[in-house]
């Protein structure tokens, strides 16, 4: 398959960042490795050509390229390159991997306060780097996107526009709705790299995959984290694969890696800031009878998680796929929406998966279920929760039942995995 299918796949961050370009701070977008940052950058090129702007007014500069480095050796010499091309027209610059550039923050923070009529556009594979190169010195400056890997959406916009419009609807047929099931579990198998998603033949997933992680641990991790012992950092990469949605007991974890707690702390640190791990902390009103210390582990991407087991049967046969299921499902909130969530855990074992609040207070509960559910159930934990906070609404993801019922004053639906996207991105649902 052609590679560059992927500037078909347009990005739902996309229109968000493109109003931005009109902005006069800087735009930073931040993202993983090979997360397709880029491809955004040449596809906010053809928007911009599309609304008039001259292509000699739109330079791109990967920083990874020797060549490209060399011209921002010297600030002033780059002021004077932008200057020689400055018109009529707005010039607009974009950098990938800013941060390669010595000193960036100040760097950059001086081409902005010249004001010239012209507008940036960075991206950077690290918020580490990204905020200890050029964070602090453009506070004020600038304004900072995050790309992740291919939503669901995303990638079944590329395989099949038809059945990526249909996602939301309740009243598909049977036939798409398992034609849309067979998608979801591929994608749940393999993530959503764009690279690996946009691939059909397996062993090539499988060898992209791992250049992905050959290419984090080279460059992120020995590259410019210097960490000295790549091995123990793998070896705690590969064991958090095999606890996700679990509870993690840091001091464990620190003595079965053989490490220091500090040195542990260090590299989940720079796991999180790398893009990799997501922790979820517990939600909690009553510190008495709620769990409020250990929280749960997730990866951001489900089939960098499978690359590092070396696990890739198909997803109906595994033996992890609930796990499995509720990590997706967790990214999939995760990239998509913008209200913080949490897992919910009673000293009685209670517990509903995720917790969605919004800003005014409200609560959401999501119960996830890696079986097909013929009729309505309610989950012990589920139940306890809806007694104890009285939510106006609550989720059931399960891969048979759809359908809505009445528990108190609550109203419970039922919905099958692929519909997440719907729940988080109308942002409307649990508001009202």
């Amino acid at each position: 398959m052609d590679l560059n299918a992927k500037n078909l796949v347009q990005r739902t961050i996309l229109p968000e960042i493109t109003k931005h370009l009109e902005k006069p701070e800087i735009t930073i977008i931040t993202g993983s490795r090979q997360v397709g940052k880029s491809t955004l950058l040449f596809q906010l090129k053809d928007l911009l050509i599309k609304k008039g702007i001259s292509e000699n007014n739109i330079l791109i500069f990967n920083l990874d390229i020797l060549s490209d480095l060399e011209l921002f050796s010297s600030q002033q010499d780059f002021i004077k390159f932008l200057k020689q091309r400055i018109g009529k027209e707005k010039l607009f610059v974009f950098i990938d991997e800013a941060q390669r550039i010595k000193n960036a923050g100040i760097f950059f923070k001086g081409i902005y306060d010249l004001n010239l009529p012209m507008k940036l556009v960075l991206t950077g594979s690290s918020s580490l780097e990204i905020r200890s190169k050029i964070h602090e010195s453009l506070t004020g400056r600038k304004r900072v996107f995050r790309l992740y890997p291919f939503s669901f959406q995303e990638y079944l916009s590329f395989w099949d526009k038809t059945l990526a419009k249909l996602i939301c609807r309740k009243d598909i047929s049977s036939y798409d709705r398992k034609r849309i099931m067979e998608h979801l579990f591929n994608f749940i198998n393999w993530g959503g790299y764009p690279r690996v998603a946009l691939e059909a033949n397996i062993d090539e997933k499988q060898q992209i995959l791992k250049e992905i992680h050959s290419s984090y641990l080279d460059k992120d991790i020995i590259g410019f984290l210097k960490i000295k012992e790549p091995l123990t950092f793998t070896k705690l990469f590969n064991l958090l694969a095999g606890q996700i949605g679990q509870l993690v007991n840091l001091h464990e974890l620190s003595n079965t890696v053989n490490i220091t707690y500090r040195t542990l702390e260090k590299y989940l640190n720079i796991l999180e800031n790398t893009f990799i791990i997501k922790w979820l902390p517990p939600f909690f009103r009553n510190p008495r009878k709620e769990l409020t210390k250990m929280p749960k582990i997730y990866f951001l991407d489900t089939g960098l998680r499978n690359f590092a087991l070396r696990f890739f049967q198909e997803f109906e046969i595994r033996s992890d796929k609930g796990v499995l299921l509720e990590n997706f499902i967790f990214s999939e909130i995760f990239k998509q929406a913008e209200v913080p969530f949490h897992f919910w855990r009673t000293k009685e074992k209670a517990e509903v998966d995720f917790v969605l609040t919004n800003y005014a207070g409200i609560i959401l509960p999501i119960e996830v279920k890696a079986t097909a559910l013929k009729s309505p159930e309610i989950s012990r934990g589920l139940r306890s929760f809806i007694g104890r906070y009285l939510p106006k609404r609550a989720v059931v993801v399960n891969l048979g039942f759809q359908g809505e019922i009445q528990l108190n004053k609550t109203n419970i639906i039922f919905i099958h995995p692929y519909r997440v996207g719907e729940l988080v991105n109308t942002r409307c649902q649990y508001t009202e």
